[in-house]
């Protein structure tokens, strides 16, 4: 099974801007893209595939005829038809929403599915672009209450200010916010669920303030306070770097100027990998040949043994 290229789901926001157009070189794009999807299979956002013979197909149709041959074994037994990532191109010129996420355990008590643990991976942002993550000081659930009714949550959020290849976990239950001028690439399970505590007093296109989630946030926040939030690595060239490894998912950073092999003879997952920068061709073992270029993602299935890469590239390989 040859690897699959899917189309683009372009997301329109109120605070999205222009770089993924560039990134993706796609042409009139618009200038309010917020997300790119690239590999979804939520419910009416579901990618659909741009190359080889599931050309035109959707995600879970590939997954329905391939079964354990795309997922691997386990992630078929645990996952079905239903693909446990959601990887996204975001691009924010203006402030997202403060907000958390439900882990596994508090999402089933709203009946979901599931949570919403995720990562990010900075790409060329603007200078003064920040991110706000995690608690900076202890605060309770009265005490939340008290900060979002009169405005000042954002003080007690840990702020930094970041640039490429910077990383940061965010695990259900972790308030957080991706700050104006932020570009990245997001890693996350496959859910859409957002719990919005404040809104910096935004209206939407019609003039409505957005809805907020402050009481189902209450229940989700994870009210410990961290020492640092950001992930710490030495990036080093033409060897893996982890960055994350969670029950979720892990990942794993390349910035390749010399020809390399990739073993997955002994792994039993699809991998994803993610264009950063530059360009490779990529040659697996039964022969297919595809390239990945910047704003690039590409889903190699379980049945693959190896790859073999040869270009100048930088990219994040994810699997569960």
């Amino acid at each position: 099974m040859q690897p699959l290229k899917f189309k683009p789901i372009l997301k329109e926001t109120i605070w999205g801007g222009k770089k993924i157009g560039t990134f993706k070189h796609i042409d009139a794009c618009g200038n309010n893209i917020g997300e790119s999807w690239e590999i979804s299979g939520v419910k009416h956002s579901e990618s659909i595939v741009a190359n080889g013979p599931y050309e035109g197909k959707s995600l879970s149709a590939v997954i329905a005829t391939e079964r354990h041959n795309l997922m691997g074994m386990d992630n078929y037994k645990l996952f079905g038809n239903e693909f446990p990532l959601l990887i996204k191109f975001i691009d924010a010129s203006q402030d997202l929403s403060i907000q958390v996420h439900p882990d596994d355990y508090t999402a089933k008590k709203y009946g979901l599915p599931h949570g919403k643990t995720e990562m990010w991976y900075l790409l060329n942002s603007d200078a003064e672009a920040t991110i706000r993550c995690g608690l900076k000081e202890e605060i309770t659930p009265e005490i939340y209450k008290q900060k979002v009714e009169n405005e000042t949550i954002c003080d007690v959020i840990a702020e930094y200010k970041v640039k490429a290849d910077d990383c940061f976990y965010i695990p259900g239950g972790r308030i957080h916010s991706i700050g104006k001028g932020c570009f990245l690439t997001e890693i996350q399970q496959t859910s859409d669920t957002t719990f919005r505590i404040y809104d910096f007093k935004r209206k939407d296109k019609n003039g409505n303030y957005r809805q907020l989630h402050t009481k189902e946030a209450a229940e989700c926040i994870d009210y410990t306070v961290g020492d640092d939030y950001q992930t710490s690595y030495v990036p080093t060239a033409n060897q893996g770097v982890t960055l994350v490894r969670c029950e979720h998912f892990c990942s794993t950073v390349y910035d390749l100027n010399e020809p390399m092999t990739l073993d997955y003879s002994e792994l039993d997952s699809f991998v994803i990998l993610i264009g950063v920068s530059g360009k490779a061709l990529i040659t697996d073992n039964e022969g297919n040949e595809t390239t990945l270029c910047e704003g690039e993602t590409i889903l190699i299935p379980a049945t693959t043994q190896q790859i073999y890469i040869s270009g100048t590239i930088k990219f994040i390989e994810t699997y569960v």
